[in-house]
């Protein structure tokens, strides 16, 4: 027997709502040896600790539970469902639409007086199909509910149609008039809540695209060297201290140290930004990142669910697992709804029953308790209002992702702005270069040299400016790049180093010096880079290059637009402490972290989150992907990443920082317009059922109760439509 933690990683079939979840993880955490068990809705995956748990216990217990589980192959997750599920369910509601509406039709055809009823039959043949094989999945879901002493909105979709359907049946073969059957509401019923859980569904899976995306950058196979020849393998059969051939245009297979060779890699999958970063003997390559053009020798050192991107995709996943609140809520209200409308039914009947003796009237008014309850209003309040909402707002350019995005957002009291290409253009230009040796046009021509090909942002900036001038850039020689800090080569025989000031520091550069020299010529609010020539054995600084990256002209006011709300503001930048300040200053943040690593970002929104904070985070690089899924609220610019677009709960088509404030403010409108939903979807209820229990209510009525609070539901939400972003009719000003 041993001690040692295990982790199993289980995927499960057959979960249908959230309180899904809880069943599983209850039936989980009664297995022997199981310390936790924790399911991911998302990707219907659990991951389950604990010591020598036996896999075939974990398996029966889920099935036990009314699921079905399954061991993954490599231990991660693999997101479900596929399209296909979709394409049948959409075909599903489809179908029911079409039974149901010759149903529906005759009944708003009484509102103005035309009597298109159908023949009692004919409504029996198109209203049991849709009961009983399109609405099968309530049946099932109420009595899993059932067997574990809950009940949920299958428990009421399933009481509540029965009952109509029930009813109508009895009165059918009773011999009763077709204008007093309700076969209508049963099938409108299941029609409306299968297109909710349509919606749902498709909502689901879009929180999986960004693990898809993230686990699509893993390549299917590595080369590794064995004796003399390389090798093709599953990247499966990667183990540590592997060595991989890389040849130009394939992806890292695992991460690694270069051993042999020199060459760019594309490490925007980590970085964001669009730019190769050399890399040669004894740097590190991180799996997934794309080798552009010279063949490497790397030795691996992490691979399977212990890589970089392994851990991202973790984080995604994690920050994903959370609960609708808005679902909690209605589950928790159905517990005690059901129950209590199901006693107030067997109260009725008895009552009347026993002061009457007319059973028959009796079993009508208990069946009108039961019909004024049914959950038609309560399954339109949130699938409504969501639908309207997040249509007008994209065609606003904002795209909601689902409703529990929807829900949170409007909940927020802080927004981390990543900075660049969020609150800043993302072009950063060359603004001053200072000769501290030489001449200014010399100082610019040895950093043209030094980074002729580069694609790094500065280096794009340096390059515009000697364009600008004619400069001719001279053949530089054993150019070498430093991630991080900067680059070095020989440029006519001098030695010559380009970076910020950590570089300067490694090569030993005098800082008091820079100290000074920073002071003289003002360069607190930029980012900085300093060239140093090795003289004599001596680093000396030759000059100065500032750059300054353009605030976007909007994004002052989008920021005055937030704390106007109520909300604060917080920026998140890789930049110099006084740039990043600087910043802040201009822009009116409430605060902001300078000098933050990608990696870092996701623990800054944890600790805000720790203090009680509802976090929204706007990014727009694949670094930011972690962040944004690990906040409240994720919000992707459009010009951004597609794994950044995908994580986020929220996207923006245009890079436009207002847009932020209008997407707060539709969800706050949407899920004040969900609450007034939910409010009279209850009153009807609470109101209805008092009055159909003294027989004020007979079942007719009572179904007309119920489609009143769907219109009710349905006009409050369309409201919606009316709703027009504040950005539309912005004045912008220029960024100073």
């Amino acid at each position: 027997m041993t001690n040692k933690t295990e982790t199993w990683t289980l995927n499960i079939e057959g979960m249908s709502c959230a309180s899904c979840v809880g069943r599983v993880e209850k039936a989980l955490g009664q297995v022997a040896g199981v310390d936790s068990a924790s399911v991911n809705f998302a990707t219907e995956t659990a991951s389950v600790a604990g010591n020598n748990i036996k896999l075939k216990a974990l398996l029966e217990a889920v099935n036990a539970a009314g699921y079905k589980a399954s061991q993954t192959d490599d231990g991660t997750s693999h997101p479900a469902p596929t399209e296909k599920g979709f394409d049948v369910e959409l075909l599903q509601v489809l179908l029911c639409a079409v039974l149901s509406l010759p149903l529906l039709v005759p009944m708003l055809a009484m509102l103005f007086g035309q009597n298109w009823t159908l023949d009692k039959w004919l409504q029996l043949f198109l209203a049991t199909p849709v009961q009983f094989w399109f609405g099968r999945r309530f049946y099932l879901g109420a009595w899993k509910a059932f067997q574990s002493g809950t009940a949920n909105m299958d428990t009421l979709v399933a009481l509540g149609t029965s009952a109509a359907y029930g009813l109508s049946l009895v009165l059918l073969l009773s011999g009763s008039g077709s204008h007093e059957l309700y076969f209508e509401a049963a099938a409108v019923i299941i029609t409306l809540v299968l297109l909710g859980k349509w919606l749902e569904a498709k909502a689901k899976r879009q929180t999986t695209e960004a693990i898809r995306a993230l686990q699509s950058l893993r390549p299917e196979t590595a080369r590794v060297i064995r004796e003399t020849a390389a090798v093709e393998i599953s990247i499966i059969d990667l183990e540590v201290g592997d060595v991989l051939q890389v040849r130009p245009g394939e992806k890292i297979p695992a991460d690694g140290i270069i051993t042999e060779g020199t060459t760019t890699v594309d490490e925007s999958m980590l970085t964001g930004e669009n730019m190769p970063v050399t890399k040669t003997g004894n740097d590190r390559v991180t799996g997934g990142a794309v080798n552009l053009d010279g063949q490497i020798i790397v030795k691996v050192t992490a691979t399977g669910t212990e890589t970089t991107l392994a851990h991202i995709i973790r984080l995604v996943e994690d920050a994903q697992a959370a609960k609708a609140p808005i679902q909690k809520l209605v589950d928790r209200v159905s517990a005690i709804f059901v129950p209590a409308v199901v006693l107030a039914a067997l109260v009725t009947v008895l009552a009347w029953g026993l002061l009457t003796n007319d059973w028959v009237q009796a079993t009508l008014n208990a069946v009108a308790v039961l019909v004024i309850a049914c959950p038609c209003a309560l399954g339109l309040a949130t699938p409504t209002a969501i639908m309207a909402g997040t249509g007008v707002a994209a065609r606003n350019g904002i795209l909601i992702r689902d409703a529990e995005a929807l829900e949170k957002a409007q909940a927020i009291t802080i927004i981390a702005f990543d900075k660049t290409g969020t609150l800043t253009e993302g072009r950063p230009e060359l603004v001053s270069v200072a000769a501290l040796s030489g001449s200014e046009h010399d100082v610019l021509q040895d950093a043209f040299s030094l980074q002729l090909g580069s694609t790094h942002p500065l280096a794009l900036a340096v390059g515009n400016a000697a364009n600008t001038q004619n400069l001719s850039a001279i053949p530089a020689r054993d150019i070498k790049a430093l991630p991080g800090k900067g680059i070095t080569g020989t440029v006519e025989g001098r030695s010559l180093w380009l970076g910020n000031g950590r570089l300067m520091e490694e090569i030993g550069v005098d800082q008091v010096a820079m100290l000074a020299t920073t002071q003289t010529h003002a360069v607190q609010e930029n980012t900085v880079s300093w060239l140093a020539e090795k003289q004599d054995d001596v680093m000396v600084l030759r000059g100065i290059l500032q750059f300054q990256d353009q605030l976007k002209p909007t994004a002052r006011t989008a920021i005055a637009r937030l704390k106007a709300a109520g909300i604060r503001t917080l920026m998140i930048s890789g930049d110099n402490l006084p740039a990043a300040r600087a910043v802040a200053d201009k822009l009116g943040l409430d605060d902001y972290r300078a000098e933050v690593l990608p990696q870092e970002k996701a623990s800054i929104i944890s600790a805000l989150q720790d203090g009680r904070q509802h976090v929204g985070m706007v990014g727009d690089g694949i670094n930011d992907a972690p962040a944004l899924a690990t906040a409240d609220v994720g919000i992707a610019m459009g010009s951004g990443t597609d794994v950044a677009m995908e994580t986020a709960g929220i996207t923006l088509m245009h890079s436009d920082p207002l847009r932020v404030a209008d997407a707060i403010d539709i969800s706050r409108l949407t899920f004040r317009k969900i609450r007034q939903n939910l409010f009279w979807a209850f009153i009807y209820n609470l109101l209805g059922v008092p009055l159909a229990a003294f027989g004020l209510l007979n079942p007719m009525i009572a179904g007309s109760v119920m489609a009143l609070s769907s219109v009710s539901v349905i006009s409050n939400a369309l409201l919606l439509r009316y709703w027009h972003p504040a950005s539309a009719a912005k004045a912008t000003e220029p960024a100073e």
